[in-house]
């Protein structure tokens, strides 16, 4: 047989035999996916889903907590959380928690991450150094700063002969913050230093020969380069700003008179102090409702990127 005979034969043999992607294997290797993620999706399922849309259900309710006895009451847990003058120094404290951790850790961290960048040597210690309070429970940091910093009796505040700020009014939430802030901004700062050193060395290589300093470097090029991971951390940021619990209730339980609360701990009080947990839900579902908008305008601001 001639080489082109042998060829066509081969090619009839090949065309002649069954495509290894037909119908039913595409369905049975399309079951086979499914029931591989089938244990991770009923897992979800049962640890989000079903919890979410129970505390949708018992919002509209009168539920105790206790047993399974609920009355439906419409819109009235909603009606009497937005009436409370604590669901607004709540929100107000919340929204004051935004602010600051919008500015504070990020511009401390970015600058931070910027100075690592020209420690060759000794970086990654730095990075466990920062990334220590963060790893910490969060009882352990509440612990050193309730009695080396926030002590009126023998720590900081009592060397300096003054008062702790927690028991002030109008500056027990800044404290608060200021712990959590501490704890948070190491993180940011290895996750900004992680992302500039992916910015190609050639864009950086580029702008030193055209004559730009350090500065204009750092914000002509690194910036620019790491813009995807300051807008998802900017919007986790707010995320967690919203579900602020363990510093404010470990330091402060959101006094005093209410001075420090949050959403977090104020719902808190209606569940487990209370036995209201119809308002514990209806809170929880209004600290949900912020947390979705940032993420529908963190969607919005990433296909705005891609289309640009």
């Amino acid at each position: 047989m001639t080489a082109p005979a042998a060829l066509a034969a081969s090619r009839d043999r090949t065309s002649a035999s069954p495509h290894p992607r037909n119908p039913i294997h595409r369905r049975r290797q399309s079951l086979v996916n499914h029931l591989m993620v089938a244990p991770a999706l009923l897992l979800s399922v049962l640890v989000v889903v079903v919890p979410g849309v129970l505390t949708a259900v018992f919002a509209f309710t009168d539920w105790t907590g206790i047993g399974y006895h609920a009355n439906f009451v419409g819109l009235q847990n909603f009606k009497d959380i937005f009436k409370d003058p604590v669901f607004t120094t709540a929100l107000g404290n919340n929204i004051k928690w935004v602010a600051l951790f919008l500015t504070l850790p990020a511009v401390i961290g970015l600058l931070t991450a910027w100075l690592l960048l020209r420690r060759r040597r000794t970086r990654t210690f730095y990075q466990v150094v920062y990334l220590m309070p963060y790893v910490l429970a969060p009882v352990v940091n509440a612990m050193v700063w309730l009695s080396v910093i926030y002590n009126p009796n023998g720590g900081v505040t009592g060397i300096l002969h003054l008062n702790s700020p927690l028991s002030s009014l109008h500056g027990a939430i800044y404290a608060a913050a200021g712990v959590d802030m501490w704890h948070y901004w190491g993180f940011l700062t290895v996750v900004y230093f992680g992302a500039m050193r992916q910015t190609p060395v050639d864009q950086v290589e580029a702008a030193i020969v055209e004559g730009a300093n350090s500065w204009q470097v750092f914000k002509h090029v690194y910036l620019p380069s790491i813009r995807p991971t300051l807008i998802l951390m900017g919007v986790m940021t707010v995320i967690f700003s919203f579900l602020a619990f363990d510093y404010v209730f470990l330091l402060t339980q959101g006094g005093p008179a209410h001075g420090s609360e949050v959403m977090g701990t104020y719902a808190y009080a209606f569940a487990f102090s209370a036995f209201e947990f119809g308002k514990a839900s209806a809170v929880g579902i209004v600290m949900s409702f912020f947390g979705l908008i940032a993420s529908c305008v963190y969607t919005w601001m990433s296909r705005r990127q891609l289309s640009s």
